[in-house]
C-alpha cells in the first residue's frame, strides 16, 4: 500500500504569526497532532506538532503570546504519495518523528503518521484473519 493510499487530508494549515494557544485549539478542535505551516514570505512548509507544542509550553512562554513561528519545526522530510509505507514507517523510525508531510513538487496533498500507518496494517490483519 501507498503513503497516497493512507494519509490524512484535509490537512491543518496555519500560519506562522498564529499563537501557540490558537494552533493548540485549532489541533484540538480537528482532533490531529500537527499542523502544517505555511510561512509564504520565508522558509516554506514547516511543521508544529504536540511536541513541539509540548516543548513551547514546557519552557514556559505564554501560549497567548508566542507565535508559532518560533517553535515550528522547519527540517521536515517530506513523503511522496508514491512511497510505501514501509517506506514512511523507516522514515519515521529513522528520524525520530510521527509526521511526514506529504508533497507533490511544492503543493502538500496531506500528511500520514504513524497512527494512520497502525490503522493499515491492523486492518490489514484483521482482513486477513477473517480470511482464513
Amino acid at each position: 500500500m501507498l503513503v497516497k493510499d493512507a494519509m490524512t487530508k484535509p490537512v491543518l494549515i496555519v500560519g506562522p504569526t498564529h499563537t501557540l494557544r490558537q494552533v493548540a485549539q485549532l489541533m484540538s478542535a480537528r482532533r490531529v497532532g500537527s499542523a502544517i505551516v505555511l510561512d509564504p514570505d520565508g522558509a516554506g512548509v514547516g511543521i508544529m506538532t504536540e511536541r513541539d507544542m509540548l516543548y513551547a509550553i514546557g519552557a514556559g512562554v505564554d501560549p497567548d503570546i508566542e507565535h508559532a513561528s518560533g517553535y515550528i519545526t522547519w527540517d521536515v522530510v517530506y513523503a511522496t504519495p508514491e512511497w510505501s509505507l514501509e517506506e514512511a514507517a523507516m522514515a519515521m523510525s529513522r528520524g525520530g518523528f510521527r509526521h511526514l508531510v506529504v508533497m507533490d513538487s511544492d503543493e502538500v496533498l496531506g500528511i500520514i503518521s504513524v497512527r494512520d500507518i497502525m490503522r493499515v496494517w491492523a486492518q490489514r490483519r484483521a482482513e486477513a484473519g477473517a480470511a482464513v
